[in-house]
């Protein structure tokens, strides 16, 4: 199924042109970049297309994982995350654009994903209560397709797994202020190339109050799929 035939289901609408550019993206390069401090929590420095990388334990730290591959001309989809902030997705380099969201695909949900897979550089997945057998197909057709497939929690199988743990806010002072920013411990483990654990920190922007504009739209494919 391909990108254009997400038209097909109900309740999805697809934007002019965009299954032709982000196939077009897709054949620029076999690993797509991260921000600098990330690189060395992935084998190839970067997301290298085929795999399956789970991240468990915060949004902003997927968003951040989109943020390079977004800003250098990379399209990216968002499936099954309702609540997913754009505005935050924004502060941490998504170039919104680019970004292309399926807030509730219900029973679709493995469709859905699987088309995208065909024609997006990246695709970020909540998987609820998916199927083992889903699981295991949309992981055969990122590698088939040379899609990165990014699991927003568990995901057997993943080659990369990371997890964001605790981390410190700054901004307040006094008692008073805004939340600023955080510094997170991310510690990566996998398979294959990506067996030794591997740790970094990183800086997560926090709250600075209400933007005085927001984002461009986000390129929304499905309202809502029931």
């Amino acid at each position: 199924m391909s990108v254009a035939a997400l038209a097909a289901l109900p309740g999805v609408s697809t934007a002019s042109g965009v299954a032709a550019e982000a196939e077009h993206a897709q054949l620029t390069g076999r690993v797509l970049p991260v921000r600098p401090e990330l690189r060395r929590l992935l084998p190839s420095a970067g997301l290298r297309r085929g795999s399956t990388i789970a991240v468990r334990g915060s949004v902003s730290l997927l968003l951040a994982l989109l943020a390079e591959a977004t800003a250098t001309g990379s399209w990216a989809a968002a499936v099954g995350m309702p609540d997913l902030g754009l505005v935050a997705a924004a502060e941490l380099g998504v170039e919104v654009s680019r970004l292309a969201l399926v807030p509730r695909p219900g029973a679709e949900f493995a469709a859905v994903a699987g088309a995208l897979l065909v024609g997006m550089d990246v695709v970020a997945v909540a998987a609820r209560g998916a199927a083992p057998q889903e699981v295991r197909r949309l992981s055969a057709r990122a590698r088939h397709r040379g899609a990165v497939l990014l699991s927003l929690g568990p995901w057997p199988g993943a080659e990369v797994e990371l997890n964001c743990v605790a981390g410190r806010w700054t901004g307040l002072e006094g008692g008073h202020g805004y939340l600023r920013e955080r510094r997170v411990r991310v510690q990566g483990a996998g398979r294959g190339a990506a067996t030794r654990p591997r740790r970094a920190d990183l800086l997560l922007p926090g709250s600075a109050g209400a933007p005085a504009a927001a984002p461009e739209p986000v390129l929304e494919l499905a309202r809502e799929v029931s």
